[in-house]
């Protein structure tokens, strides 16, 4: 039986259009509360195999998604190539901070796949247990989006420890996002290799580059990882997501070979249609804000995608992962509408 999203991506129109939600298993779910508790340590969950099968699949379960995504972290990279990663409640990633270029000879040169060994399990158990219908999504986070983590030590609003660090040392930063390339590459290529059928790429703080940063640290970057993976899985199908970016969507779909390319919800719907849609499809992008709201209001925002993308190669999906308060009976709503019902 042929897989939607993965029609989608081969530019084929599907009416109704395939949906998954980015963080679609997550703590608005009370099925994920509940393993998440079982875990105790997040990192745990991520990386014991069982408990991380089980919490992709819910959703589907649940909600009838077109895809599963992989459950875990960007971070886990980092993780990989041996800096500290902890995770406190309410507090989000706690990083040994990388905060000058001495500090990344404690990194390891190349990421350490047995420590990655149960993600790639966890692909496979899922792979298992899902319908023919259903494709199976991987994922990384791009090198700057990691790297901004990786030198603060911790989320920050506009990720001006990392900028500023690679203002300060350009041949620092550079050496670091070279081994992300590699790293983000070798554990795409793992995911694949164990059995998903497309992975994409969140660049989550693409949108805080000036443009010649944007070029260098986000668009190069991601150019470099695309090509090695294709080296290696010539037919690998990749979904970038430069969160953020505006007008340098268009900048991004022109120069880096992406399938398809994800839209966050600050992209003009117009802009979406006239200027990237017909060079690739597009995934979005729906408020996650307005899926909490719920109503009439999510009505009319399900309906503007639907127009003003519904007529080519669309997957839809947030503009950004969904928010821990939402509803369920608005995803349930949502979903109706999607497929054709109006509630």
């Amino acid at each position: 039986m042929n897989k939607s999203i993965l029609d989608v991506l081969d530019h084929q129109v599907r009416w109704p259009p395939p949906i998954w939600l980015m963080r679609q298993a997550g703590r608005y779910l009370p099925e994920y509360r509940a393993v998440r508790e079982k875990a105790g340590d997040f990192l745990k969950l991520c990386f014991t195999p069982e408990l991380a099968a089980e919490v992709t699949l819910q959703p589907v379960r649940r909600f009838g998604f077109d895809a599963a995504i992989l459950f875990s972290d960007i971070l886990v990279i980092p993780y990989a190539l041996g800096q500290p990663v902890r995770y406190s409640v309410g507090e989000g990633p706690q990083l040994d901070a990388i905060k000058d270029r001495s500090a990344l000879a404690r990194l390891k040169t190349e990421i350490d796949q047995e420590t990655l060994a149960p993600v790639y399990e966890t692909i496979r158990l899922v792979r298992q247990s899902l319908a023919a219908p259903v494709a199976l999504l991987g994922f990384c986070g791009a090198p700057w989006t990691v790297a901004s983590y990786m030198i603060a030590g911790h989320g920050t609003p506009d990720q001006a420890p990392a900028r500023l660090f690679a203002y300060e040392d350009p041949d620092g930063f550079a050496a670091l996002i070279d081994t992300l390339v590699d790293a983000s590459a070798g554990y795409l290529i793992g995911q694949l290799q164990a059995g998903a059928e497309a992975v994409q790429i969140f660049d989550t703080w693409a949108g805080v580059l000036p443009a010649e940063e944007f070029g260098r640290w986000c668009i190069e970057p991601t150019q470099r990882i695309v090509a090695k993976v294709r080296a290696v899985v010539p037919a690998a199908k990749i979904i970038g997501f430069p969160r953020g970016v505006g007008a340098g969507l268009l900048r991004y779909v022109e120069q880096v070979p992406v399938d398809a390319v994800g839209l966050d919800w600050m992209v003009d719907l117009s802009f979406a249609r006239d200027q990237i849609q017909w060079r690739m499809p597009v995934q979005g992008n729906l408020d996650p804000l307005v899926l909490v709201a719920g109503g009439a209001a999510l009505d009319r925002a399900v309906d503007a995608v639907l127009e003003a993308l519904g007529e080519r190669p669309f997957i839809f999906n947030l503009g950004h992962g969904i928010l821990p308060q939402t509803p369920i009976a608005h995803v349930e709503r949502m979903l109706a509408r999607v497929r054709g019902a109006r509630s």
